[in-house]
């Protein structure tokens, strides 16, 4: 059963994925139509196994199979019974508002009200030349589309004028959600104005901590504490998505993640700029201060706990899927995170 309960030692533990383009055992890429059927396969098992989210991200690229979350997330709602499902993230600055809150309370009505969206700029920006966006226009274009998705939040008249769509008067959209309320989050990367934005909507904060230290982060949720209680909204919950294996090992999880990490790394480096990454620069970031949660299950839970007490969390996802890493590898990850990692962080939570 999934983690329902309140008091001590109460975290949502979750899995994210990109559906990246895996390689099949023939040491050639899937096709993309097989990475789907594998992640609607990982988010099955994580659904038997008691975990309590599973959200897949939106690209727009060839090495990643999911450019349409919400279908796939469909097909798992009629697969699964008790795991939340959303976004990880929906790039709102490139969508339409209206059109993302429909298909997610779409999702929430096939799923029996288990849906939720993460709303985000994205670190890829593939989607902005693709449906006509001007990068230019980045921040005024998720600023005005954040302020939008929060009228159609509240499910009823919604009236709203800025310069990325037309207007809106007084205009209802459909469906509503059963439970009158769409769980909607707001991912940050490294923005304290995103931070201040969020707890300005009353939005619960995901923080997508992909590199350094994550204890680093402390001053981001100071911030929206602080900046929660100034807008006058209540409490929130916070949530960190990370990268990360889990093996048997430390070490067999750092060789296996290693060739593949790298290659993604290098990959998705070699068009922003970034040197190769050295097996060095990887082992420091998966060591015990650094974001990525790669090791044993004792290892990855303690790294966790400690995340989770000093930034206050309330979720954590961990993001699963890493280039070419193979399904087996991952379907194997995700039993030691359900049977191994999460009764250990729960435990060490309650212990206090």
């Amino acid at each position: 059963m999934a983690n329902t309960s309140t008091g001590p030692g109460t975290i949502e533990l979750g899995l994210d994925t990109f559906g990246d383009i895996t390689l099949g055992e023939d040491g050639a890429p899937k096709p993309a139509a097989q990475v789907i059927r594998d992640v609607v396969e990982q988010a099955v098992l994580a659904d038997e196994l008691g975990l309590d989210y599973f959200g897949i991200g939106e690209h727009h690229r060839d090495d990643f199979a999911v450019s349409a979350p919400d279908m796939v997330l469909a097909a798992i709602a009629g697969q699964t019974k008790r795991i939340r499902l959303g976004s990880a993230v929906t790039v709102l600055s490139s969508d339409d508002p209206i059109r993302v809150f429909q298909r997610f309370a779409t999702l929430d009505a096939v799923s029996n009200g288990r849906a939720e969206v993460i709303l985000g700029r994205g670190s890829f920006t593939e989607s902005f030349p693709l449906f006509g966006f001007d990068l230019a226009n980045y921040e005024e274009l998720f600023e005005e589309k954040l302020a939008l998705f929060n009228e159609l939040r509240k499910e009823g008249p919604v009236s709203w004028s800025g310069n990325t769509r037309p207007a809106l008067h007084s205009q209802m959209v459909y469906p509503h959600t059963e439970s009158g309320s769409l769980k909607s989050w707001v991912a940050v990367g490294g923005s304290p104005q995103s931070v201040v934005r969020a707890a300005h909507y009353g939005m619960p904060l995901m923080l997508a901590i992909i590199g350094g230290e994550p204890l680093q982060f402390a001053p981001f949720t100071e911030l929206y504490h602080r900046a929660l209680k100034e807008f006058g909204m209540p409490e929130q919950p916070i949530g960190v998505h990370s990268p990360g294996h889990i093996a048997e090992t430390d070490q067999q999880a750092m060789d296996e993640l290693w060739p593949h990490y790298a290659a993604m790394h290098n990959r998705i480096g070699r068009d922003r700029g970034w040197p190769p990454i050295t097996r060095a620069e990887f082992d420091a970031t998966a060591g015990p201060r650094g974001a990525l949660m790669v090791g044993s299950p004792e290892t990855v839970a303690n790294k966790i706990t400690t995340v989770a007490k000093a930034l206050g969390l309330s979720r954590f996802d961990l993001k699963f899927s890493h280039g070419t890493l193979p399904h087996a590898s991952m379907l194997k990850g995700i039993e030691l995170y359900a049977n191994e990692v999460a009764p250990r962080v729960r435990e060490n939570l309650a212990k206090g």
